[in-house]
């Protein structure tokens, strides 16, 4: 059995499905970090925040922005325009394909760049560019042409960071005007031709040669420094040595002549005595030296007079060493066994 509908069930319904359809239609919800610019009958009207958020169907519609991006595959960059209702106000990369650029010394370089950027005002990126994406591209490859094509090729390798901030630089003030921050530029590659990389290759190689030359010269010439310096220091200690033990040498000798002067008695013959035995004691001492070099010796008339005074003296008193030894017997046995070895050592070192 069928039931009427009647006519104000009908409309009833009619008006609940227009609703929902309404509802439905204006229900919009915006997730965090994203915005939508509403336009209300062709003219912009409002902005929507994240949250929920109601429109007016058919009468509010939102506003989508063109956006570029780039997908990269292999090695060769495919770029995709989409029209987006939500704008996402997150900062955003652009990695563009590389560019050629011409550097000041005529060397044509690829650059593969990146660039940050965030959308700050979504009214101004919608309404004051079309396609605020692409606009932001190109005004970065001109810049990036503009600052590379002052610089050398070696200043180029040298300076990236004061390449990406003179982009940087350059770059903020139009793109304001667009509501878009650009966060930062990065160079990412700098690929040369095969020609000038061979070249700053023979160069690179020949510099690391003549640092390795200067470095060696440097060892070379720090270690003859060092070596004159010991030399140098060890001559200084050998003449110090030598200085020191004439001195003793000579002390001793005085202390010898003034035991045995002391022993024998001190008057002008016993020392003339005393002297000419010492030194015919080392002119003995010197002449089996002197016949090794050649067949015959002269021998000075002199030495005859020093040979008279060691047989005298020994005539007189046996030898010096038996005098001194005799008369520091009446001494105290202490002192006279110290003297006498001093006499002893000294005379047989003369």
């Amino acid at each position: 059995m069928d039931l009427p509908v009647s006519p104000g069930l009908l409309i009833s319904l009619i008006i609940v499905v227009i609703a929902v359809l309404i509802i439905s239609k204006g229900l919009i919800i915006i997730r965090q970090s994203e915005v939508m610019v509403v336009e209300r009958l062709g003219s912009f009207h409002r902005v929507l925040e994240s949250g929920i958020n109601i429109i007016i169907p058919f009468i509010e519609q939102p506003r989508a922005i063109t956006m570029l991006r780039y997908r990269k595959m292999g090695e060769d960059y495919t770029a995709i325009t989409t029209d987006e209702t939500r704008i996402d106000r997150r900062e955003t990369v652009m990695d563009f394909p590389g560019q050629p650029v011409v550097t000041t010394d005529n060397v044509t370089v690829r650059i593969n760049g990146a660039l940050y950027y965030q959308i700050i005002d979504p009214k101004r990126a919608v309404y004051e560019v079309e396609n605020m994406s692409q606009a932001v591209e190109v005004l970065a490859k001109t810049t990036l042409r503009s600052v590379v094509g002052k610089m050398e090729l070696d200043k180029l390798f040298e300076s990236r960071a004061e390449v990406n901030n003179e982009i940087q630089a350059a770059m903020e003030e139009p793109a304001s005007k667009w509501g878009v921050k650009i966060s930062r530029v990065e160079v990412q590659d700098i690929a040369m031709p095969e020609e000038v990389e061979t070249a700053m290759r023979l160069q690179m190689a020949a510099e690391r040669k003549r640092r390795a030359t200067v470095t060696e010269a440097e060892g070379e010439k720090s270690a003859a420094i060092a070596m004159a310096q010991g030399q140098r220091e060890s001559s200084i200690l050998n003449a110090q040595g030598d200085k020191e033990s004439a001195i003793l040498r000579a002390q001793g000798e005085q202390e010898s002549i003034k035991l045995v002067l002391s022993a024998i008695g001190d008057s002008e013959e016993n020392k003339r005595t005393v002297v000419g035995y010492l030194l015919g004691q080392s002119y003995i001492k010197v002449l089996p030296n002197m016949a090794k070099n050649g067949e015959r010796v002269f021998v000075p008339y002199e030495s005859s007079a020093l040979l008279g005074s060691m047989g005298m003296f020994r005539e007189m008193a046996g030898s010096p060493e038996d005098t001194v030894a005799h008369h520091l017997k009446s001494r105290n046995h202490g002192d006279s066994d110290f003297r006498s070895g001093i006499v002893g050592g000294a005379a047989s070192g003369l």
